[in-house]
């Protein structure tokens, strides 16, 4: 396939890209003209084929397939609506991977949407590892400042330790910080939060930032009264996650946090080497 074809392909489908209620879409006319299929009636064959792969995968068709409208106009120069069909990304690959792989533009576009669903979802995996990196730095710092707030109120780091372990005894259903650390299998030294997932990291850290308002605000002191504090704060928020269906105790373990930073990091400075070189060649 020469390069100027491939360049013209490349061009076709990102300008016949749309937006849909905010979701990337293709018109299924449009992609019919594309794809090389002069018959709708034999593109609507393949569009059938895509849609049992959809159900196969478990896939909700409606999500993917939305029928609609389209206006053409007619040689007397009105208008009339014909049936169309709104793809996604990922309907428009379950059509490539069906389409007649003979016809150049199909074999572009198997690869074309294959690589960019691919793209989709990396750039999906990294905005959760940045969410969870996040989550976690919010929550060191929440602990640090409830820490500082209760240090002046008589209890010292040993006893910030033992507070945070029953609150999360009250978050986790029974289970406290070392218990939990068991159940997931957590390496000795580390931290139980390193390895908790992005919703109970930011349960803890609503918690947390529960106790350090409400120490202020009722003038708590001593390790009794904030103790308690800590613990009914908690008790509050697994009751929320509880009428949400989740126990956070049974919740699975996540990559460790340490990991997915050094990731992200490094992922940083390919990025940073890959502009460097595109700045050198022009």
């Amino acid at each position: 396939m020469k390069k100027e074809f491939i360049a013209e392909l490349f061009l076709k489908f990102e300008h016949a890209c749309y937006l849909l209620e905010g979701v990337e879409c293709w018109s299924a006319r449009e992609m019919q003209d594309i794809l090389g299929y002069s018959k709708w009636d034999n593109f609507l064959n393949v569009i059938d084929k895509a849609k049992n792969a959809c159900e196969t995968a478990g896939e909700k068709l409606s999500d993917h397939f939305a029928d609609i409208g389209k206006m053409v106009g007619l040689g007397s120069g009105s208008q009339r609506q014909i049936d169309d069909i709104a793809l996604t990304r990922y309907a428009c690959y379950l059509i490539a991977q069906n389409g007649d792989p003979s016809k150049p533009e199909v074999a572009f576009a198997q690869t074309y949407f294959a690589v960019q669903t691919r793209k989709q979802e990396i750039i999906e995996k990294r905005l959760l590892d940045v969410a969870r990196v996040t989550a976690r730095e919010k929550l060191s710092h929440s602990e640090k400042k409830l820490s500082g707030i209760i240090y002046e109120r008589g209890v010292d780091e040993k006893g910030f330790a033992v507070i945070r372990s029953k609150g999360d005894q009250a978050l986790f259903g029974g289970l406290n910080t070392q218990m939990m650390k068991d159940k997931l299998d957590i390496p000795a030294g580390r931290p139980l939060a390193d390895f908790l997932p992005t919703l109970t990291i930011k349960a803890k850290d609503f918690a947390t930032e529960l106790t350090s308002h409400n120490v202020v605000e009722k003038d708590l002191q001593g390790h009794d009264q904030i103790s308690n504090e800590h613990v009914e704060n908690n008790l509050a928020v697994r009751k929320i996650l509880k009428e949400r269906g989740v126990k956070p105790e049974n919740l699975p373990p996540a990559e460790d946090v340490k990991k997915v930073e050094r990731r992200l990091k490094g992922d940083e400075k390919n990025i940073l080497k890959e502009a460097k070189k595109t700045k050198k060649k022009k």
